[in-house]
């Protein structure tokens, strides 16, 4: 009888030793645990009063125990892993179409140029009264998602009401493979300063974003560029790492990252030629601006390879894996935080030192601790995002403006107007004129905009005070006439804040006839930020003097 080898079995037992060897103080309770929570969850299913769903409880229960942790460790069920895969890929199967939940009706709130809905005839407005002939009445957005959603080239019919038209009409749209690219508009800002935006670090974007560069660069002679990562919240770490690599020479560490298992800690470095290292590079970040938008700012400031310009960043210093479970479940989870160039990290929250409430804090300005960019030894810190190099105070937006935008004025004036107007010169050149404007106001002639803006607010509290404090008698007549001019400057506002509105106006009406890149298009010559990057681009002086930490005045 021929020997049974028993190699393969010594092998696994070892694998088997070393793996229970990196929790075994923790296997005991693991399994006690394990054991409690099968036999809780089994006779709640079975004695519980009323019926259960068990996927339901399961999830439920999965996502407190979460929650506990950060809120980017999470369970992904197999009925969500299309959603998933669209974070990581910016690809889906559907009719390609921004949606939005207006009273009691989703709604088309900007349909995507050349996808399926656009070529339906969907347009922005558009009310979804039915969907595979059951009633979308009352339905969430992520109900009607899902249902628009599906395999490329089946169909999906929805009875669609459009203001302007009698009764509602029904349309068949046929899904696609919906890929959105991660830069949607690359182009000349001025005469030699060249502009990249992106979406989010979806797979490839770095490619794009490399095209693009080379595009402007063969075509335009660019003497500088500006990368805008304000309102990218991140995504693959890899491609993090290949666009940094686009003007990062080969070898440099761009992150490197450290977790509980230290066989697992990994450097990454560039690992090419970089297409460009000399070209004056403004990198553009906000709050938004997380996780791998963080490493390329993060990078190019502890290098002093560019000037990063905007708002401090989000502060996500926190790296994840996607583990696979059963039954095509997944779990995404944080394994390791990420270091940039300098030593830094950049994670703003604690999440392993909760509050008694359970709430977490940010790391104060006093705790940052401080550190140095690798060449001309700048000061930088860690603990709260990336600080950019010039910051700018975003804007605010007035309280007559942020009314109008939350009762869908501006965005019910853009399709009126869309329907009256059948074309407009193109998105750069196109302004909210006097007698566009003067339309809008008389749009708004018969709708309710209501707001309360804090000086009235205060006028209320002082009232009350003085009532509580026994002055409101000697202080009435002051009071009122206070209250009365108030409510006529008031009535102002609409003047008041005209440019303001104009250019909300004017993105919202270019967008119903040049899509997302007239958007883009159309804000750039309003951009603060834009403007600054242009200046310093276009001064070498000023530019080299913030790279060696020279003050600016």
């Amino acid at each position: 009888m021929k020997k049974v080898k028993k190699y393969p079995i010594i092998f696994v037992i070892t694998i088997s030793s070393v793996l229970s060897l990196g929790f075994a103080d923790n296997f005991f309770e693991i399994s006690k645990n394990l054991d409690i929570f099968s036999s809780l969850y089994k006779e709640l299913n079975i004695y519980y009063v009323d019926e259960t769903d068990p996927g339901d409880l399961m999830k439920i229960g999965i996502d407190a125990m979460l929650e506990s942790l950060d809120p980017y460790t999470t369970y992904i069920p197999e009925s969500e892993k299309e959603d998933f895969e669209f974070m990581t890929t910016g690809q889906y199967g559907g009719i390609g179409a921004i949606i939005t939940k207006i009273g009691d009706w989703v709604t088309v709130s900007e349909p995507y140029e050349g996808f399926p809905a656009d070529k339906a005839g969907l347009i922005a407005g558009d009310k979804f009264i039915e969907i595979s002939g059951k009633s979308a009445k009352g339905k969430s957005t992520e109900d009607v998602s899902k249902v628009l959603k599906g395999e490329p080239n089946t169909g999906v019919n929805v009875l669609i009401e459009r203001e302007g038209l009698e009764k509602p009409f029904l349309v068949e749209i046929i899904r696609e493979e919906i890929k959105l690219n991660s830069v949607p508009y690359y182009g000349l800002i001025s005469d030699s300063i060249g502009y990249i935006k992106t979406r989010s670090f979806t797979r490839n974007i770095s490619k794009e974003v490399i095209d693009a560069f080379k595009d402007m660069k063969v075509n335009s002679g660019l003497k500088g560029l500006v990368l805008d990562l304000r309102g990218n919240p991140g995504g693959l770490l890899n491609e993090a790492i290949s666009m940094a690599n686009i003007f990062i020479d080969r070898g440099q560490e761009i992150v490197y990252t450290k977790g509980k298992n230290k066989d697992w800690d990994k450097s990454y470095k560039a690992r090419y030629e970089a297409i460009d290292t000399d070209i004056p590079l403004a990198v553009l970040i906000n709050r938004s601006s997380a996780s791998a938008s963080e490493i390329v700012s993060g990078a190019i400031q502890d290098l002093d390879r560019g000037v990063v310009i905007g708002q401090r960043s989000f502060g996500k210093g926190l790296v994840q894996q996607t583990r696979k479970l059963s039954y095509n479940a997944q779990m995404k989870v944080t394994t390791a935080k990420y270091y940039i160039p300098s030593g830094r990290c950049i994670q703003a929250l604690d999440y392993s030192n909760r509050d008694d409430d359970g709430s977490v804090g940010i790391v104060p300005d006093s705790l940052r601790t401080e550190f140095k960019t690798l060449n001309n030894k700048r000061s930088v810190f860690d603990g709260g995002g990336i600080t950019p190099d010039i910051s700018i105070e975003p804007d605010k937006f007035s309280n007559i403006l942020k009314s109008l935008l939350s009762k869908r004025h501006i965005f019910n004036f853009a399709n009126i107007y869309k329907r009256n107007n059948e074309s407009i010169v193109d998105a750069k050149s196109f302004l909210i004129s006097d007698d566009i404007y003067s339309e809008f106001k008389q749009y708004l002639d018969d709708k309710d905009y209501e707001y309360e803006t804090n000086t009235e607010k205060a006028i209320k509290k002082l009232e009350k005070d003085a009532e509580g404090e026994k002055y409101f008698v000697e202080l009435k007549d002051q009071l009122e006439l206070l209250s009365t001019k108030m409510e006529e400057s008031k009535n102002n506002d609409i003047e008041r804040f005209k440019n303001e509105i104009s250019e909300l106006l004017e993105m919202e009406i270019v967008t119903r006839y040049y899509y997302q890149k007239g958007k883009i298009e159309s804000t750039l010559k309003h951009d603060q930020e834009i403007s600054k990057a242009i200046e310093v681009l276009n001064n070498i002086s000023l530019y080299d003097a913030i790279l060696h930490g020279d003050t600016i005045q």
